[in-house]
């Protein structure tokens, strides 16, 4: 039988995870009992058979494929009960309408793209959003840089939530998005975050371990649930304490959705204006202690902003930090908890 067009056996189909990566799907494949002897390439090229030959050689090069955890070659051996694991970029965003949405751009170069991000924009197209997203302005943008390349893909490699603000890294070609997406699945970056949040966590630092999933009665929400969660951490650290609230630096090692939103919703101390997670708008006279008037919050959304990261450049391997000023709205909020709640 030919190799290439071989037929998957029950028992391979049976042993394939897609596990959840930022930005990047993470296939990982256990190997039948069936199998000897036959080339890395060829195996790859008859269990998936959307993706040629051409591309799965690059992706194996590119060291986007592992055997057991180690590198390999288009010609490695594979045997009986090993497991292959492939970093797959998503697919072309050809369907996606560009438009001008200005982007603040921080950095740029060929091989990747960063920008701050700011409030009100969703990064991936979702139900009744296919227009107005980060994609739509890449898709634009690119459009200006791609020199006629007609397989552009939007190259998100992470992601922030529509009203989360800050730094995003996108890719700007294949072998980019491979490499970054292999970094934030190895956890080899660090992202720092700044989060206001109600009250003053204790410790002043700390660790939260717990595992999140989706919410099992209102799909949009996630919570902690330990026993189907998949592993989330998050660290934080109180940088400036007010009365009745307090300035976080945050750094998480997973990339779960909603991720420190939840986290410090469940210690009980939520960010401010996250409704969704028991945050609440903050009002100037609540800060300087008057009784209650129609006023606009503060700030319209959860005080959370992705302010640093660290990477590898995919290209140069040059080690990376980019920053992303604190936004307007939280400046404002800031400057009048140090005028009307500092503790002296």
């Amino acid at each position: 039988m030919d190799e290439e067009n071989l037929i998957k056996s029950e028992n391979e189909q049976n042993n394939q995870e897609v596990i959840e990566t930022e930005g990047a799907e993470h296939l990982s494949l256990r190997v039948g009992s069936n199998i000897t002897q036959r080339r890395l390439d060829k195996y790859l090229g008859g269990r998936l058979s959307n993706f040629s030959r051409t591309m799965l050689q690059k992706l194996i090069v590119e060291e986007a494929v592992t055997i057991n955890g180690k590198s390999a070659k288009p010609s490695t051996k594979i045997t009986p009960g090993d497991t292959i694991d492939l970093i797959l970029p998503p697919p072309p965003a050809k369907e996606f309408i560009p438009e001008d949405i200005p982007l603040n751009i921080i950095y740029e170069d060929d091989d990747m793209l960063v920008i701050n991000k700011q409030a009100n924009l969703i990064v991936h197209p979702a139900r009744g959003y296919k227009k107005g997203t980060l994609i739509n302005a890449l898709a634009f943008h690119a459009k200006q840089l791609s020199k006629g390349s007609e397989d552009f893909r939007p190259g998100i490699v992470h992601r922030l939530d529509r009203n989360t603000t800050g730094v995003l890294v996108i890719a700007k070609n294949e072998t980019a998005h491979w490499r970054l997406a292999r970094q934030f699945e190895q956890r080899k970056t660090k992202k720092y975050y700044l989060a206001i949040v109600h009250g003053i966590p204790e410790p002043d630092a700390d660790c939260i371990n717990k595992p999140l999933a989706v919410h099992p009665l209102i799909r949009e929400r996630f919570a902690v649930l330990p026993l189907i969660g998949k592993e989330a951490i998050t660290f934080y650290e109180v940088i400036e304490k007010f009365r009745g609230y307090s300035l976080l630096k945050v750094n998480i090692k997973t990339g779960r959705t909603h991720q420190i939103r939840v986290h410090m919703s469940y210690i009980k101390h939520p960010i401010i204006g996250d409704e969704m997670y028991g945050g609440r708008f903050v009002y100037p006279w609540q800060l300087e202690d008057k009784p209650s008037q129609p006023q606009e919050p503060l700030i319209a959304r959860p005080a959370l902003h992705a302010w640093q990261i660290e990477i590898t450049h995919p290209a140069t391997n040059k080690q990376m930090t980019f920053e992303a000023p604190v936004p307007e709205d939280m400046r404002l909020i800031l400057e009048e908890l140090r005028k009307f709640r500092k503790i002296k």
